[in-house]
């Protein structure tokens, strides 16, 4: 809803796209298409047109779940395996680019990079980098592989820059499908409550920190696991579960590879001691999301 001069109050309409991933009607799409809608309607390929009710979303991976009720059988998505895609590969963007009259676009592209490290209002993700076409109305739409598998869910495309779109990766959709589907929301996403910034050269020498790698831990949530792991301030993370960490990124990507009540190792280094701290991951408190 919007406001005119003399403040009166008319809808406006907007557009996205979204892929149908079971019989049942239950579509995948990007939150960010839905978020602030007060209807939803759906129009399939055939021309058919629904009304769309939101089962769920998640504002971390800027996906959503809605579905349709339809008595005819509805043809659904295959969902392929992001993990197994390689830089160059060939891939396809479907969608309703502009919200064009004629129904859905496909444009062709390839792989540029796996795993941009892209940060948001309300995360930090991993994003598939492909050059193949991104417009405004593309976004929730799939991005398929040459076997016709969705391998991404368009999501962006950077601003005044040619060539340059992103992709949820279909194996991070994969891990909260059911949760929204069944409870609206994720509630196992795993969490530790620390705010870390990378240790730089620079950094280093100006607070005489001990190591010039590692994650410094900013700031930790008062009863969150890494305070009832005694994670203070200062301490500076060195391995999680054996692995280096030289960014931050590092942490927050092995952290949702793994479920609530899982136990990670993490080695810190306090003024130069090195702990090893057992911390038993928790649920992402509903406050932070």
């Amino acid at each position: 809803m919007v406001k005119d001069q003399l403040l009166r109050v008319f809808p406006v309409e907007g557009v996205g796209s979204g892929v149908i991933i079971d019989k049942k009607g239950y579509i995948l799409t990007n939150n960010h298409v839905i978020e602030k809608a007060n209807k939803l309607r759906v129009t399939t390929p055939d021309g058919n047109v629904y009304d769309g009710n939101l089962v769920g979303n998640d504002r971390h991976t800027d996906l959503a779940i809605i579905k349709i009720d339809s008595t005819d059988a509805l043809s659904h998505a295959i969902l392929g395996d992001s993990d197994e895609l390689k830089i160059g590969q060939i891939v396809i963007a479907i969608g309703n680019p502009f919200g064009l009259e004629g129904g859905p676009s496909v444009t062709a592209g390839i792989i540029s990079s796996l795993n941009r490290r892209l940060r948001f209002e309300n995360s930090a993700m991993e994003l598939i980098q492909t050059d193949a076409a991104i417009n405004p109305g593309n976004s929730g739409g799939p991005l398929v592989n040459t076997k016709g598998e969705v391998i991404g869910i368009n999501t962006a495309k950077m601003p005044y820059a040619q060539g340059i779109g992103f992709a949820v990766p279909i194996n991070v959709a994969k891990m909260i499908i059911n949760d929204l589907i069944s409870n609206g929301r994720v509630t196992n996403r795993p969490w530790i409550g620390i705010s870390t910034i990378k240790i730089t050269n620079e950094l280093a020498k100006a607070y005489s920190l001990p190591t010039t790698e590692g994650s410094l831990i900013a700031e930790v949530q008062k009863d969150s696991p890494g305070y009832f792991a005694d994670l203070r301030k200062g301490d500076i993370i060195e391995l999680v579960d054996g692995i280096r960490i030289r960014d931050p990124f590092q942490i927050s990507t092995h952290i949702s590879k793994m479920a609530v009540k899982d136990k990670i190792t993490i080695s810190i280094n306090r003024y130069g001691k090195k702990i090893d701290k057992e911390i038993v991951l928790m649920p992402y408190p509903n406050n932070f999301n």
